[in-house]
């Protein structure tokens, strides 16, 4: 076995100095009389040397890692991956490492993990979906480590959140558009404690309003799991003799318990009926009736939340970011006919 690769190999095979070598693979060669050529050969030879450099050494001598961190609560839904996504590219874009930690909606989970990427002095942290916004906030104040929340708004540090009032103004309107006169809307799914479903409700209770349409007791926020969602859109449709005129699903979660209640409908069940989610996924609009849905903007989300970090930011300012309503694809009544 070859031993391991050192600065002084890569010196000798790159014909630089040492401290040439050392400030290429730092980063810090700008500041001084090395020309992009020189530095490109050094990583290009480091590279197929197999050389890697002890980022948290580095971090220790330099107060950078190096790394950028983002804490998510799952990995479940088409929305957390996008963060993911839009997360590693801006992160790349910066010459920095992404890691992405999930918490599986645990506080003491999500500490942990905030705790473990400020002991490897990530150089950006990125906090979605908040359980202990004050823990995390506690942690990353006594590191000195810049962080901002998406999703849900933190405490003590700059937030990025979609603009859950306005979205569900927009899904509502769809709703109250397509249903049938004097029909009257009903909300399913998430907990009002939360900032996003109390934003939400607010939203379709204010549009509702402004149309005439009583909403009291028309709030069944069950949470997000699946099975409980299923069990109260199937306990309404017994309650109303079928489904309700207008359905608003507070979340992709809780829309999969409700499809689960749905698919045992007979087709004639959906006719004059509207259902909408505030969460996307494309294959929706393959279901036999229509479905309104909001797209959350993940990239836009993440990328405002990489121009606070590097503006530097450390108050409380909130950032809401529009979704986009998607309105129902129309599908042919025989959508093979062109297929010949």
């Amino acid at each position: 076995m070859r031993d391991k690769t050192t600065i002084k190999d890569i010196a000798r095979l790159a014909e630089a100095s040492p401290s040439t070598v050392s400030a290429v693979l730092n980063d810090t060669w700008q500041g001084r009389r090395i020309s992009a050529e020189t530095a490109e050969r050094v990583r290009r030879i480091a590279l197929a040397e197999g050389y890697r450099a002890n980022l948290q050494a580095r971090g220790l001598r330099h107060g950078r890692s190096g790394l950028a961190g983002l804490v998510l609560p799952l990995h479940d839904n088409r929305f957390f991956a996008g963060l993911s996504q839009a997360f590693e590219a801006e992160s790349r874009a910066r010459g920095l490492s992404p890691v992405v930690v999930s918490t599986r909606r645990d506080p003491e989970e999500e500490r942990r993990a905030v705790g473990t990427l400020l002991a490897h002095s990530v150089d950006a942290l990125v906090i979605a979906g908040t359980c202990d916004p004050a823990g995390s906030h506690r942690l990353c104040a006594a590191a000195g480590a810049a962080h901002v929340f998406v999703d849900l708004p933190g405490t003590g540090a700059p937030s990025v959140v979609s603009d859950n009032r306005g979205g569900a103004v927009r899904l509502t309107a769809a709703l109250m558009d397509a249903m049938r006169p004097g029909g009257t809307p009903w909300f399913l799914g998430g907990r009002p404690g939360d900032h996003a479903t109390a934003e939400r409700i607010a939203g379709f209770r204010a549009e509702a309003a402004r149309r005439g349409c009583d909403t009291e007791g028309r709030i069944i926020a069950c949470g997000y799991t699946p099975a409980r969602a299923r069990a109260e859109v199937a306990a309404l449709c017994d309650r109303l003799g079928g489904l309700p005129d207008a359905l608003f699903v507070n979340s992709i979660m809780a829309f999969a318990g409700v499809l689960e209640h749905l698919v045992t409908l007979p087709a004639a069940a959906f006719a004059g009926r509207v259902i909408g989610c505030y969460d996307y996924d494309p294959f929706a609009a393959f279901l036999q009736f229509p479905v309104h849905m909001i797209r959350q903007d993940a990239a836009g989300l993440i990328a405002q939340a990489f121009r606070l970090l590097d503006a530097g930011a450390r108050g409380e300012e909130l950032v809401a970011v529009p979704p986009e309503l998607v309105p129902p694809r129309t599908i042919p009544e025989n959508p093979f006919a062109d297929l010949g």
